[in-house]
């Protein structure tokens, strides 16, 4: 059997009971390691609680080496391991198709995300529209794709899930250019830097689907012990203080009363 278990959010404790029985009956077990993180947590805390050695499943062995994972779980049990829900990353479905086409049991075990774990600011949601992923700029890398998703679902009355990017043992492109594979220091986007590129967007687009007056809601380490949520205005929340990763941030659409009071009791503003 081929696992691919949900992690959850805050700590190696989240996992289900189900999810820890079948790693415990794993012969091998992959901790997928670039689509997000547990904040804080490293292998050891999940090895220590799962009583198994974990490997870790950068990008590239994820999409370099999808068959080596798969290999052999035909007649041992296999787990794959993923911070929040097992589903959220294309990537993850590619195995899961790949070990079908090759006729290998399969079973997923679910769990908390931060797809549905936003739920926490007040939101409803059924009340949110089409997610976006905010990347990190660089000089010559500026994408805006985003915008145009954020507008529809303002026109809709939509909510907008912001997730922000993270950089996890990314190749530096100087050294790649010299033939040479070294990683970059991880880095993870915050609320004000996010609020920055998109402001940024908006000034150049100038369709004044937002700006520094919107309200929205900032939030840090979803499911953590230090959770924090903040709303007020992208001018307010570019100053605020978030701490540690993980970040994101929602921009709401149309707020029922409930929703609007449950939201502003969190404001950095009063």
């Amino acid at each position: 059997m081929l696992y691919f278990i949900g992690l959850g959010l805050g700590d190696e404790r989240d996992i289900s009971l189900k999810g820890l029985d079948a790693v415990r009956s794993c012969s091998r077990v992959y901790l997928e390691s670039y689509t997000s993180v547990l904040p804080g947590v490293d292998k050891k805390a999940l090895e220590k609680l799962y009583g198994k050695e974990i490997t870790i499943a950068d990008r590239e062995f994820v999409e370099e080496k999808a068959e080596e994972i798969i290999d052999g779980s035909d007649t041992d049990n296999v787990a794959f391991l993923v911070v929040g829900d097992p589903f959220g990353a294309t990537t993850h479905t590619d195995l899961w198709m790949r070990a079908r086409e090759r006729h290998i049991p399969t079973e997923t075990i679910h769990n908390a995300s931060i797809m549905n774990a936003i739920g926490v600011c007040g939101l409803q949601l059924y009340r949110y529209g089409e997610a976006v992923s905010i990347a990190l700029f660089t000089e010559n890398w500026r994408p805006d794709s985003w915008y145009d998703k954020i507008k529809a679902n303002m026109k809709l009355g939509l909510h907008t899930l912001c997730l922000l990017d993270i950089k996890v043992k990314e190749p530096s492109l100087e050294a790649l250019a010299r033939g040479k594979k070294v990683y970059e220091k991880p880095r993870f986007m915050t609320i004000p830097e996010a609020i920055e590129q998109l402001l940024e967007v908006e000034s150049k687009r100038t369709e004044k689907v937002y700006g520094e007056d919107t309200f929205c809601v900032g939030l840090a380490r979803v499911g953590g012990s230090d959770q924090l949520v903040a709303s007020g205005t992208m001018r307010s929340l570019r100053e605020y203080e978030f701490g540690g990763p993980l970040h994101s941030l929602v921009i709401p659409g149309e707020m029922h009363f409930l929703e609007e009071q449950f939201v502003r009791s969190f404001s950095v503003e009063d």
